[in-house]
């Protein structure tokens, strides 16, 4: 049985910056601009690809040349991707990644304007198949949440940068089991964790580690060390909640999937952002100490 991952199939437009926020002026020089597939969907589909974690992705994409990467990235690492076209375009963003890895990410939201939905039998068709989805906060992932549930599938997603207030994300959380989030937004992280129904919830901290909410108690977790320099944070949160999800339908404890996506994600912060490396299955073994066969 698969894992069936919805939304978040995109392009970047990646420049490394000399600082950030960037320096008053016309014009700032930058070493180069490169464009490639991957935003979040993109990178949970093929972290948990490499982990060895059966994988089919869903999304809209346009018939353009974004869409063309999007579907030469996962011809070339083996994972299927099912498209739906839309007129709107596919995702689209600028990443801008400070000397310290830290990002700014700069979305395109005309590519989100006209929504295409995922047909019902296309999703009822794919859930059949799968054990888990997870589900990107990108229109319109929210409406196959309902068939997803009644499928009997289990559900993650990830909020990102919420802010504990925002209702939009509430669609998608009221509709997981477990939720990821960054506490980047977030004045009071245990507390927004509290307000959300989901029995786990994970809110990352970068090298702080983070906070874990299971069975209503909330616990501080580590980050873990990265094996070489960081030169990006750019898929470290999509890569953390790879390396959780394996450990998680693995029948692993908690713990141990806050450390394979702690992992996974300090692997991660040592990729350029102009790359996809996920972590495999035998380095996070390594460094995980492993998981029962």
């Amino acid at each position: 049985m698969t894992v069936l991952v919805l939304g978040g199939a995109g392009v970047d437009h990646v420049a490394y910056v000399p600082s950030l926020p960037l320096p008053s002026g016309d014009s700032v020089h930058v070493p180069s601009v490169h464009t490639r597939a991957a935003q979040t969907g993109d990178f949970v589909a093929l972290g948990l690809h490499a982990l060895g974690v059966p994988v089919t992705h869903l999304d809209v994409i346009g018939d353009d040349v974004e869409g063309q990467l999007v579907r030469d990235l996962h011809e070339r690492a083996g994972v299927p991707f099912v498209a739906v076209t839309t007129p709107a375009g596919t995702k689209r963003s600028v990443n801008l990644v400070g000397p310290d890895g830290r990002r700014l990410s700069l979305y395109d939201t005309s590519r989100s304007a006209r929504v295409t939905p995922f047909p019902a039998d296309l999703v009822a068709s794919l859930a059949a198949g799968a054990r888990h989805a997870h589900v990107c906060i990108t229109a319109p992932c929210d409406a196959a949440i309902p068939a997803l549930r009644a499928a009997g599938l289990t559900i993650s997603t990830d909020l990102h940068d919420w802010d504990g207030r925002n209702p939009y994300h509430r669609a998608y959380a009221d509709g997981a089991d477990v939720v990821f989030l960054s506490a980047v937004n977030l004045p009071d992280p245990p507390a927004a964790m509290r307000s959300l129904n989901a029995r786990t919830v994970v809110a990352t901290a970068g090298a702080e580690g983070g906070w874990a909410l299971m069975d209503g108690v909330v616990r501080r977790f580590p980050a873990a060390l990265p094996p070489a320099p960081v030169v990006d944070s750019n898929g470290a949160g999509d890569a953390f909640v790879a390396g959780f999800l394996f450990g998680h339908l693995n029948g692993e404890p908690v713990e141990r999937c806050l450390e394979f996506g702690a992992v996974a994600g300090a692997h991660a912060c040592t990729v350029p952002a102009t790359e996809v490396n996920p972590i495999t299955r035998d380095a996070l073994r390594v460094s995980g100490q492993g998981v029962e066969e």
